[in-house]
């Protein structure tokens, strides 16, 4: 009768032993995955830090992004979290200046032995000039080697106001600059829905570190309209000797 409380100490030994053993294991396998996941984040951290030295914002933001998302708890994460708005805002200017670059178009044609050149851009929204639905505005600044320098409105549908046929004004704002009055005149001509702004080259010179430029104009059929152009990409070695 006395050797069961001894067998049952031994079982209790076992079974203590046992946990302890389990646990340590436990405790093994969560060091080894903290440390692997420590790994990882460092080679995403190195990705990073390359990113940033490269000046490739987008790139740096990605990388950053999915580590935080992947290993949020890891020390390279807190480095990279801590550097994250700095990167997120040139890498968002970075993606913007890609952006308002890519609404201009430039042409190069050739005129006789010279080349007309161009820079065009959509209106940001389309608009309704005569009752027959949106359509688009563009405005586009050219060179011509025989015409010289112009730049002009151009409608898909409708027509400027009548007025406009001989001389008129419109207006255009800067950003937040106050509206300035600008004289304008629309050819005689079915040929084209066009309207010049006169002064083409003061145009050209008040998209200079402008953001977006607004254009106030008379149509024939609606009155006055505003075309908003987002002109901060422009490249203006598109039109040589224009600044």
């Amino acid at each position: 009768m006395k050797t069961i409380p001894f067998v049952a100490g031994l079982l209790a030994i076992a079974l203590l032993a046992g946990c302890i053993d389990r646990e340590a294991k436990e405790a093994a396998r969560v060091q080894a995955l903290a440390a692997a996941n420590e790994s990882q984040a460092a080679e995403a951290e190195t990705a990073f830090e390359k990113a940033i030295a490269d000046e490739n914002w987008g790139l740096a933001k990605a990388q950053a992004d999915m580590l935080l998302a992947g290993l949020p708890d890891t020390q390279a994460a807190e480095r990279v979290r801590a550097r994250y708005d700095e990167v997120k805002a040139k890498g968002d200017a970075e993606a913007e200046a890609r952006r308002v670059a890519a609404l201009w178009s430039y042409q190069s044609q050739p005129v006789g032995r010279r080349q007309q050149l161009s820079a065009a851009i959509y209106a940001k929204e389309q608009l309704d000039v005569d009752g027959s639905g949106n359509k688009p505005v563009r405005l586009i600044f050219r060179d011509h080697p025989e015409w010289g320098r112009s730049s002009y409105l151009v409608l898909q549908a409708g027509d400027f106001s009548r007025a406009c046929y001989r001389s008129c004004r419109v207006h255009v704002t800067v950003d937040d600059a106050a509206p300035r009055r600008m004289a304008a005149n629309r050819p005689n001509t079915d040929e084209a829905i066009a309207m010049f702004i006169d002064d083409g080259k003061a145009l050209w010179r008040l998209t200079k570190d402008a953001k977006v430029v607004r254009i106030e104009f008379e149509t024939r059929d609606k009155g006055a309209l505003t075309a908003m152009f987002e002109v901060a990409g422009l490249d203006r070695t598109q039109l040589p000797g224009w600044d």
